[in-house]
């Protein structure tokens, strides 16, 4: 189900941050189908695509295919990261097993199966990006932190201190996944948290940043 276009930006290009996907590639589908971006968008995702869910290796393609004809902005997730961990640095395999990894093998058909153009997008997938005021991240940034000063593994995994936190970096605001927000996404003055717990049996959700509407479609497809 597309949405006929009733919104422009100024300069023509409409961003939108989408959230968590987990391996939910139906749920994946029918929003981008909501969403009905042109050629002159930009998409940015903000990481854990794969874990927990039925189909990490479906969405994966779907985002290599979604990126060639669209402009994508993929960011790393704490699950991407411990992906690389364990996958090609032969590191932590225990604690990416019991974050859910197991869904992610299994849609592989084994670790040995993953394409090597898989590992290169998730090995490519970059800790933050900027837009004007705006910082997109996976989980959030140390308050009172300079950007460039950063510890990549709070903006992974770093909750509590950031979401409780005002105006955590020097007056920009700051749109994350990570934290799941069951019934809708988290929006402040400072920052805005988008996932909404699809793997868990809620949605998944995206915000047009230029006017902070939500798309939201529900997820049936948790295996975890």
């Amino acid at each position: 189900m597309a949405i006929l276009r009733g919104y422009e930006s100024e300069d023509g290009n409409i961003v939108y941050a989408v959230g968590d996907i987990h391996g939910c590639v139906q749920p994946l589908r029918r929003l981008i189908d909501l969403i009905n971006p042109s050629k002159n968008d930009t998409l940015i995702f903000l990481g854990d695509y794969i874990d927990r869910g039925p189909d990490s290796r479906a969405v994966v393609n779907f985002l290599l295919g979604l990126s060639h004809d669209h402009h994508c902005v993929f960011l790393r997730g704490n699950h991407e990261g411990m992906m690389i961990d364990a996958v090609v640095h032969g590191n932590n395999l225990t604690l990416w097993y019991f974050n859910g990894a197991r869904a992610t093998v299994e849609s592989y058909g084994g670790i040995n199966n993953i394409p090597q153009r898989h590992l290169e997008f998730i090995l490519n997938t970059k800790f933050y990006y900027e837009e004007d005021d705006f910082l997109f991240v996976h989980a959030g940034v140390k308050p009172g932190i300079p950007l460039a000063e950063q510890d990549p593994f709070d903006m992974l995994w770093i909750r509590d201190e950031f979401i409780y936190s005002s105006w955590p970096l020097n007056g920009r605001r700051v749109v994350f996944g990570h934290t799941p927000f069951l019934e809708e996404p988290l929006i402040m003055e400072d920052k805005i948290g988008i996932d909404t717990g699809c793997v868990y049996g809620g949605k998944l959700s995206a915000v047009r940043v230029d006017d902070l509407r939500v798309f939201s479609v529900p997820c049936h497809e948790s295996t975890f």
